[in-house]
This record gives C-alpha cells, sequence and structure tokens, in this order.
C-alpha cells in the first residue's frame, strides 16, 4: 500500500496543487479543511478529508493519524495588510507548532513546510540571496514577519524533536492555472492586468514561480533522502508586473503603460487593493534556486508558458474577459 500524505489547507490554491502532484505519483491523500462542508470539490474523489483549523488543537490527532509524510501548506496570506500583525502571526505561528507537535506524536517520518521567499529577502538589498539568509523582523510588515517566525519555530521544534525530519520549501509569487473559480491572492495580480482594473500597471518587482512547479519540489522535497534539514527556494528571476503585462500583451488585448509610483500611492489612500500593492514598491526580488536545481533536481516552466496558461485557466472559469490580439 502506498504511503499517506497529509496536506494541510487542501482548499487552497497551492495545496490543490500538491495533492494532484501526490495523486498523479501514487500516494494516498488526506487534507486539512477548516470544516468539511467546506471540502473542496474539484479535487480527486479518492482524497480524505479532516476538519482542522489552525487557530485550535481540535482534530490535528487525527488528521496525521497513520501519515507518513505531512505537507503543511496552510498559512494566511492577504491582499491587504491586516489592522494587527498577530491576526497573520498568530495562527502561521501555532499553527505550525500544533501540526508539528501532533506529527511528532504520530511517528510522521517527515513535515515539508511551505514557507516563502518573503522568510528571506526582507531587510536585505543589492545582491542575490540564498538559503543562508534571513529576514530581519525589523524590516517586515504583517506577512513576511509571520511567514519568517512560522518557519524559525519549525527549525526550533525539529531541533528539540530530531525525530521529525523538516524540509522547507521557500517559493517566490506563485502563478499558474487555477483549478477552480477561486483565486488566490497572487493570481489575483493577473487576473487585474488582465481586467484593466487599473488604466496604468504598478512598477511591483516579484521572482515568480509555477504553481505546478512548486507542487513538484514539495514532492521531491518528501522523497529524497537528503532533502532533510534543507530549506529550497523555488523562484525565478526577479519580473516586474509591466514585463508580465507586456508578455501578456502579445495575446490579450491589455495595458502595458507602466504607473507612476506616486499614482499607485495615491489610490491606496481610497482603494484597498492599491493600498496593499504600495508595500512592494521599490522593492527586488532577487533570489537563487541553484541549490533546488542541484540537490533536487528541481526545473521550472518558461514564465511565458506559465503567464498563458494563468490567463487560460482565469478565463476558462469566467474569472475574467478579455480581448485576444
Amino acid at each position: 500500500m502506498s504511503d499517506l500524505v497529509l496536506v494541510t489547507g487542501a482548499s487552497g490554491y497551492l495545496a490543490g496543487h500538491i495533492i494532484s502532484e501526490l495523486v498523479d505519483h501514487g500516494y494516498r491523500v488526506r487534507g486539512t479543511v477548516r470544516s468539511l462542508d467546506r471540502a473542496p470539490k474539484h479535487l480527486p474523489a479518492e482524497v480524505d478529508f479532516v476538519a482542522a483549523d489552525l487557530g485550535s488543537d481540535a482534530g490535528w490527532d487525527k488528521a496525521v493519524a497513520d501519515c507518513r509524510y505531512v505537507i503543511h501548506a496552510a498559512s494566511p496570506f492577504p491582499p491587504s495588510e491586516p489592522k494587527h500583525e498577530d491576526e497573520l502571526i498568530r495562527p502561521a505561528v501555532d499553527g505550525t507548532r500544533r501540526l508539528l507537535r501532533a506529527a511528532a506524536a504520530a511517528g510522521v517520518a517527515r513535515v515539508v513546510l511551505t514557507s516563502s521567499v518573503a522568510a528571506i529577502m526582507y531587510g536585505h538589498r543589492g545582491r542575490t540571496l540564498t538559503e543562508d539568509d534571513w529576514s530581519e523582523l525589523a524590516a517586515c510588515d504583517a506577512y513576511p514577519k509571520s511567514k519568517t517566525l512560522a518557519e524559525r519555530a519549525a527549525w526550533d521544534f525539529v531541533a528539540e524533536h530530531p525525530e521529525l525530519e523538516l524540509a522547507v520549501i521557500n517559493p517566490g509569487m506563485i502563478i499558474g492555472p487555477v483549478q477552480h473559480a477561486g483565486l488566490g491572492t497572487s493570481v489575483g495580480a493577473i487576473r487585474t492586468l488582465l481586467a484593466g482594473d487599473f488604466p496604468a500597471v504598478p512598477r511591483l518587482n516579484f521572482a515568480t514561480v509555477d504553481v505546478r512547479d512548486v507542487a513538484t519540489a514539495h514532492r521531491l522535497a518528501m522523497e529524497l533522502p537528503d532533502a532533510a534539514g534543507n530549506r529550497y527556494i523555488t523562484a525565478g528571476e526577479q519580473l516586474s508586473l509591466p514585463e508580465m503585462a507586456r508578455i501578456l500583451a502579445g495575446r490579450y488585448r491589455i495595458t502595458t503603460r507602466p504607473m507612476p509610483d506616486w499614482v499607485l500611492r495615491l489610490a491606496g489612500r481610497f482603494n484597498a487593493e492599491a493600498r496593499g500593492a504600495v508595500r512592494w514598491l521599490n522593492r527586488e526580488e532577487r533570489v537563487s534556486a541553484d541549490k533546488a536545481r542541484k540537490e533536487l533536481g528541481w526545473t521550472m516552466r518558461p514564465v511565458e508558458q506559465t503567464l498563458f496558461d494563468t490567463a487560460e485557466s482565469l478565463i476558462g472559469f469566467d474569472a475574467v474577459t478579455v480581448g485576444l490580439r
């Protein structure tokens, strides 16, 4: 019988692709959802669902029972800053600890944690960053602080519980096709480009990665013995939103005109989505995925393919209407 893998946050954008990747490779999969009535309908029928919430101890013992591996993909990622940073930090940190305690008690062999380049790049400028770098908390707003503290909490936990192996995936901006009509926060940026919600394109920089490639990285980090004890950046070269728009404009009728920074800041006074985008202005995302390529044998799709596949899926689920060239 194949190994059983628990994937947390099964209704999420990335988790859905991880589950599909695991099922395609012959694993039995269990997913956690906040409540069973919210179990996703688009995932393979053989997936089992268990109710467990990051904010409560209830359900986690049942969730990890009989699992050889756990992939912890659940973590809040809002489109704008919360009123208080603890709205993000507490679920991320406390939820990670809850899961790890349950996994260790159940004899789980390895946990693969979804972190982020946000736990690496804040407070650093002017150079390409690697897995040896950590974000400086003083330079972080709520989201990167939550990712940094949650990942550090995970490493601290396994240092005290060496019987439990840990590997960490640090993705960049995750884009790629959606599996249903709901949108993840990062894919929302592509929908905004296609929909023309703004008259010009904000000059924001991201190290992008295809959601399907991130899912593969999680499976590889779960399977390969030497991945234990390592973090892996999974992201491509820095790409700006205007550059993404120019690629998409080769097929779709969308604007490619860059937006002056002051316009976005002004819009942020009145629009929550714009206000959320302001925090990304003048920020670099220069990271290296060489370690994942060398140690995991991981590869990335061309960004052009990812962008067009993202757009086609959004159009296919009627998430956006856009004219063709």
